[in-house]
């Protein structure tokens, strides 16, 4: 292919904005491409000045220059997009009015929402891992992080740069494929500051992560609720009644029984429960490969039986993830186990209930079909 302008539209054409996932010259990106013998100019508009992804915006934009052309001489200047063009791009991106487009009937991402009853069950870890896990599987993905007041998937997901926003339309942080937004990145204090915040708060906060983030078209979206039964995971049921829940629990059965009332919920926010985790199912020798049940045994069973009996529906378990040491330390050092060692025992869990949770048919009682009736 010869090195013309009409080329290098074509091939910026392929570029994908990192934070938007949308091409460069589909979103108005693309200020002018000017050719002159093997010197290319590309002249970018950035979102905003401080654009934390604008060097990848560079590298991008000249590597498809070069697929055209190796020898070509490519330089891309970067300017700014105008308020005008910023409200154009918003509109196009989410339309004139603001609205949680996961409560509308056409859409169609799957929403899980992870709950548990206590703190300490390996809840954030299972969801940063699983929404991995998704990604990895080719499924567009977000985690929101709804534990407003303990928040700790940025650290998980080893999330450092803070969300972009455009005219109040948030741009959610990107980490191993998949779009994250939390409470952390709105505190100027940091991971030392602590929320003060009463229910209806929760639930406005909780509400603004959904109808003021660009989430695109996700596939899977999911919650990570905090432990309990309260106003966040009623807020959950109400802002976004099709997301269906999903329990974590460990083996020993005195934290079983807490978990049970995170399930039984469901029956008063008319939820439907997906299933059961059972974290830390048990310790698998590195010697004999033998598991040991460091902390008892039968939880996951417990709970799932204990909702099943008062929904009145089978509710199964999904995963026994046995303990792994790497589970937490990948936590901490923001590289997660199905990215850091996916041949684990753990990891392997992980991605089996990805699969089969893809798999599972999404029901189609309450919604329109748009069919006409004579």
């Amino acid at each position: 292919m010869s090195l013309t302008k009409d080329a290098v539209m074509t091939a910026l054409s392929t570029v994908q904005d990192p934070e938007i996932r949308r091409p460069i010259t589909e979103i108005g990106m693309v200020k002018n491409v000017e050719v002159l013998n093997q010197d290319v100019l590309v002249e970018i508009y950035l979102t905003v000045s401080g654009c934390p992804l604008k060097d990848e915006i560079v590298k991008r934009v000249t590597n498809a220059v070069i697929e055209i052309d190796a020898s070509a001489k490519t330089k891309v200047v970067l300017d700014v997009m105008n308020d005008d063009q910023r409200k154009k791009l918003r509109e196009q991106l989410r339309g004139p009015i603001k609205e949680n487009p996961f409560a509308l009937d056409k859409n169609l991402t799957r929403i899980y929402a992870i709950a548990s009853g206590k703190g300490g069950v390996g809840k954030s870890s299972l969801t940063a891992n699983l929404g991995i896990a998704f990604a990895e599987l080719g499924l567009s993905v977000g985690i929101l992080d709804a534990d407003i007041y303990g928040h700790s998937i940025p650290r998980i997901m080893g999330v450092t740069i803070p969300p972009t926003v455009v005219e109040g339309m948030i741009m959610p942080q990107m980490a191993h494929g998949v779009r994250v937004i939390s409470m952390l990145s709105f505190k100027p204090g940091g991971v030392t500051q602590p929320i003060a915040f009463r229910g209806p708060m929760l639930h406005k906060a909780v509400e603004q992560f959904m109808t003021d983030v660009w989430w695109g078209d996700l596939d899977v979206l999911l919650l990570d609720l905090p432990p309990g039964t309260g106003d966040v995971a009623i807020s959950v049921a109400q802002l976004v009644p099709k997301s269906e829940i999903v329990v974590v629990t460990t083996p020993q059965i005195s934290a079983a029984e807490v978990a049970v009332r995170a399930g039984t919920l469901a029956k008063q926010t008319h939820q439907k429960v997906i299933g059961v985790i059972e974290n830390m199912s048990g310790v698998i020798c590195s010697s004999c490969g033998e598991t040991m049940d460091l902390f008892g045994s039968g939880g996951g069973e417990t709970v799932a039986k204990a909702i099943s009996d008062e929904l009145g529906t089978q509710v199964n378990v999904l995963a026994k993830v046995p303990f792994d040491v790497r589970l937490r330390e990948g936590g901490d050092a923001g590289l997660p186990l199905v990215i850091s060692n996916p041949e684990s025992p753990a990891a392997i869990e992980i991605i089996n209930m990805a699969k089969a949770l893809m798999k599972n048919p999404k029901g189609l009682v309450g919604k329109n079909l748009g069919l006409l009736t004579n």
